[in-house]
């Protein structure tokens, strides 16, 4: 009769675990096939040329530090086009850069590199 007693949760706890619907059983997570949503990155800059004096200031809003260099193409043929050592811009910080060619600037362009 001891036997029947411990017996007696187990069997019923498994009948119960038997009777539940499908729907109420775990599953496995699936994958829905769709990237994850890119995490925002990036400073966002904005640039003034002053005759050959290019500056450059990038504000980043974001909680990923952007390394940003600043980079200067020249009009002239035999002026050398310059690129700014890289500045890490910490989340809500603005960093300044400046350049400059001997003459006339034709291009400034910022890049831009996730710091790690």
């Amino acid at each position: 009769m001891r036997l029947s007693r411990s017996l007696a949760p187990v069997t019923v706890a498994l009948v119960l675990v038997l009777s539940l619907p499908y729907d109420a059983l775990p599953h496995a997570r699936v994958s829905d096939a769709k990237p994850p949503a890119p995490g925002r990155f990036g400073a966002s800059c904005r640039t003034a040329v002053r005759g050959s004096q290019v500056e450059a200031y990038c504000h980043n809003p974001y909680v990923d530090t952007d390394r940003v260099r600043l980079h200067i193409e020249c009009a002239r043929w035999w002026d050398i086009d310059t690129d700014s050592a890289p500045v890490d811009a910490g989340p809500a910080m603005t960093v300044r850069l400046t350049g400059r060619c001997w003459k006339e600037v034709r291009s400034v362009w910022i890049s831009h590199q996730k710091a790690r």
